[in-house]
């Protein structure tokens, strides 16, 4: 398929605002594309599925360089363009369009070799690698047109713009794939969706069931392949697959005993709420590999964890849920998380850094075992077996603490254990729940004590004045809704001036100038990547910021590595914080 009508898709995204119309659009170009597993990643922005680790490792420099390259400008005039036009993408597209290199060796640009080459920026790695990125970008902008060439760099630097996001790609694969089954059909006059007496259940039934299989995937083109191939029955079939990552479920806050009860039932079991990192460990024969929250594979980091697992579980094929928490080694009391939080990301050091910051394994769920699904069996089933197959060895790897109990004194004090040992508080679980990926759907709670904080991603800010002149030192954040970001505020308090004290205004400028998609001065847009979690002294309404909220004297508490932009807290905590606070006030 060419790449221009991927572009022209593009185009037509960019244009509306309406969630449903792009729906519509997306789903009619998915009707008649070819390469699925391909276009599906290249109309999101990205050239690997969700649970692939790889990144393609260009910054914006590079891109310059590329653009400069296969242009025939001055690198100069690339970054001048770029700071007037706040979007790289758009001074590619000005300046291909006015090319004075030779396009004699031109070829027109399909789909598959846009995918091909970007994939290739991963791999590369040794001495010349940097020219060889930056020769396979120009490759392809020689023998772009000026609208390819735009979405070529956005695509690059994973700034698409066109406002797709995943609940919108869900639907359109609805849409492109059982239309005339469900009975629902889309007034492009009206812009809304048109369901028969009966059709209505039925599209219901069918979103569910593309989201439980995408939860589980993780990869829109694999099931949209097996959507027009095999329809309902070959999305049935998804199952697990140890060494792919799922997404984990996630619980909501509970106001208090009272209320996890009567979300949960009684009786009703209840686990110290860790403050470490959520760690999936697949085993699939000999290999075992670990993931993030965010599914990111940190297998490497934590090498210890692979022992403890081959020593302390039985089985050679299973997904179990956990949490990864560090320890002092000569105290033996649990660490917060941003002591151990260094060791995920760190490709360097390892061993010392084990020895520096070990952790202890808490498993608290099995989701595959020996083969088989354990999504639908109830969570007591599932406790049961953990029981079975693992072997408790404290401050390695062990079964999470736990209490099953109706009686909310018990749990109340089962939570002041949990607290003086350092952690967070409880988590509170349905004991016929099953495993919903990605949901919180009511089958498990978390209680905490301090006023719940927010996991908020940075999306632009300011530098500083003064000694802090040479760093960003004021961040305005963001919480999600839905596919966007609504701004709540500016945080800079709570950042260290010196790297050796904590997270530094220099460590944070360093790990944000990559993602800088507009500089107008003193003020600098960034790509949502960055999630910190903060503490504030109240919510307030504010028609200052898009969220229609303001944290009042937000503070960093600490980096959130191990979340990614969508792991974010959301307008509806927002809401419903803002809500509860007002009630502690009457």
């Amino acid at each position: 398929m060419k790449y221009s009508s991927l572009v022209e898709v593009y185009e037509q995204l960019e244009s509306t605002t309406k969630r449903l119309e792009k729906t519509h659009i997306l789903s009619e170009f998915l009707k008649k594309a070819s390469d699925l597993e391909h276009v599906l990643l290249l109309v999101q922005g990205k050239v690997f599925a969700n649970w692939d680790e790889r990144e393609l490792g260009m910054a914006g420099r590079l891109i310059v360089k590329a653009i400069s390259r296969s242009s025939g400008a001055s690198s100069d005039k690339v970054e001048v363009i770029w700071k007037k036009t706040g979007d790289i993408g758009e001074a590619a597209e000005q300046l291909i369009g006015k090319k004075t290199q030779s396009t004699l060796f031109s070829q027109s640009l399909t789909a598959k070799k846009v995918f091909e080459n970007l994939q290739k920026l991963a791999e590369l790695e040794g001495a010349g690698t940097v020219d060889r990125k930056v020769q396979l970008v120009a490759e392809l902008l020689t023998s772009a047109n000026s609208k390819e060439a735009k979405y070529i760099v956005r695509t690059v630097i994973g700034e698409l713009r066109v406002g797709l996001g995943e609940g919108t790609v869900r639907d359109a694969i609805v849409w492109a794939f059982f239309g005339k089954e469900t009975g629902a059909s889309y007034d492009e006059e009206k812009n809304d969706l048109v369901f028969t007496d009966s059709s209505r259940e039925k599209y219901n039934t069918v979103v569910e069931l593309v989201q439980e299989s995408f939860d589980v995937m993780n990869d829109f083109g694999e099931i949209a392949i097996l959507a027009k191939e095999k329809g309902k029955s070959g999305l049935e079939t998804v199952s697990l697959s140890p060494g792919k990552p799922i997404k984990v479920m996630l619980y909501p806050k509970a106001k208090d005993f009272e209320d996890a009860f009567n979300r949960l039932g009684k009786p009703a079991a209840f686990e110290y709420k860790y403050d470490g990192f959520r760690l999936q460990i697949h085993r699939k024969k000999d290999k075992i590999a670990l993931f993030t929250r965010s599914l990111d594979e940190v297998t490497k980091q934590f090498p210890e964890v692979v022992k403890f697992v081959e020593e302390y579980v039985k089985g050679d094929n299973f997904i179990l849920d956990a949490e990864a928490v560090g320890f002092n080694p000569e105290t033996k009391k649990y660490l917060p998380f941003q002591k151990v939080s260094q060791r995920i990301k760190r490709k360097y050091d390892i061993e010392s850094m084990a020895r520096q910051f070990p952790v202890e394994v808490n498993v608290f769920d099995v989701i595959e075992y020996g083969g088989e699904s354990l999504l639908k069996e109830p969570f007591k089933e599932r406790r049961k077996l953990l029981d079975k197959i693992i072997k408790d060895y404290p401050w390695k790897l062990k079964r999470a603490d736990q209490i099953v109990t109706e009686s909310a004194k018990k749990a109340e004090s089962f939570f002041r254990e949990s607290l003086a040992s350092g952690n967070e508080g409880l988590m509170g679980k349905n004991l016929d729940g099953i495993y919903k990926p990605g949901s919180r759907v009511g089958y498990g709670v978390k209680i905490k004590e301090a006023m719940e904080t927010l996991d908020v991603v940075i999306v632009g800010a300011e530098w500083g004045e003064g000694k802090r002149g040479d760093w960003l030192a004021s961040f305005v954040v963001a919480v999600r809704d839905k596919d966007d970001f609504l701004e709540v505020g500016k945080v800079g308090t709570g950042i260290k001036e010196k790297d050796e004290e904590g997270v530094s205004f220099n460590q944070l400028t360093k790990m944000l100038k990559p993602f800088i998609t507009k500089d107008s001065g003193k003020e600098v847009r960034v790509k949502p990547k960055i999630v910190i979690e903060v503490e504030y002294e109240e919510i307030q309404e504010s028609p200052k910021y898009g969220s229609g909220f303001a944290l009042r004297f937000p503070r960093f508490i600490r980096l959130r590595e191990d979340r990614r932009a969508k792991d974010a807290s959301t307008i509806n905590d927002v809401n419903s914080l803002y809500d509860s606070q007002r009630g502690r006030k009457k």
